[in-house]
């Protein structure tokens, strides 16, 4: 679920790269052209340390501009100011309309919120370990582990063992198994939230009001490529509606409680 008018957004995309893996980055950049247009690239490291070696494979790839920030004392993270005070300086150039901060680092919770305050949409990508105050300091927030071609853990051979004798289940039903109680109270109250008066709400204002709500929600989290299916699995709380638009092929999707 894009933000509204992305295709406009020009973006600034700031990469942490001590703080997140480089093995995804095509998926990381596919997913914020979804956004805009990121017109502005860069990654921040001690490019002398040998954790960096993995980056500098992809950054021709990408267009990614790396910065040199040396660590001067053990135990602190320099790249945090280097990339804090770039996306300040962007920010009064004038010449952007968000940023998009890849990282799993708190540290960053305070420049998200800083951005917001002047009007920028702000994006942030990071791993399912990052810190709650950053992710809620967000407009969204994306789990890099849900990407295109993110690189999972693998599974121990005894555990794949033991996932062998398990009974096969079908994707939306071991998918339906992952949306927890709390997901569905989110999503019934937001529908109550903008609901007509016969209890309908647009499936796209739902979509965008739950991101507002809680700016991590994101259906591959739960094993759905889109909203879509994800509430057409909840049949057994949920009505959908599909109503024809005036443009040829293209249904209007509606949704409501059964209770109503």
């Amino acid at each position: 679920m894009p933000l509204s008018n992305s295709k406009d957004l020009k973006l600034a995309v700031l990469i942490d790269a001590d703080n997140v893996p480089y093995s995804n980055v095509k998926g990381m950049m596919e997913e914020i052209a979804k956004f805009g247009t990121p017109t502005t690239k860069r990654i921040y490291a001690d490019w002398t340390k040998p954790n960096s070696n993995g980056w500098k494979g992809v950054l021709l790839e990408h267009a990614i501009t790396p910065i040199q920030q040396y660590s001067y004392t053990v135990g602190k993270n320099s790249s945090d100011s280097a990339l804090i005070i770039d996306a300040m300086d962007l920010l009064y150039s004038g010449k952007l309309d968000g940023f998009c901060i890849v990282s799993s680092d708190s540290d960053f919770t305070r420049l998200a919120i800083r951005l917001r305050e002047s009007g920028m949409k702000v994006i942030g990508i990071g791993e399912k370990k990052t810190p709650n105050s950053f992710i809620v300091a967000c407009d969204r927030f994306i789990y890099i582990e849900v990407l295109d071609g993110a690189i999972q853990k693998k599974k121990p051979k005894t555990a794949v063992a033991a996932d062998a004798k398990k009974p096969v289940e079908k994707p939306a039903e071991k998918a339906l198994h992952k949306i927890d109680k709390q997901t569905i109270d989110l999503i019934e109250a937001t529908i109550e939230d903008i609901e007509d008066d016969d209890g309908w709400a647009f499936l796209g204002d739902v979509g965008n009001l739950i991101v507002k709500k809680k700016p991590e929600f994101d259906p591959r989290n739960y094993g759905f490529s889109k909203l879509t299916p994800m509430l057409k699995s909840l049949t057994d709380i949920l009505e959908i509606d599909e109503r024809e638009s005036d443009k040829k092929g293209i249904k209007h999707v509606y949704v409501r409680l059964r209770f109503n």
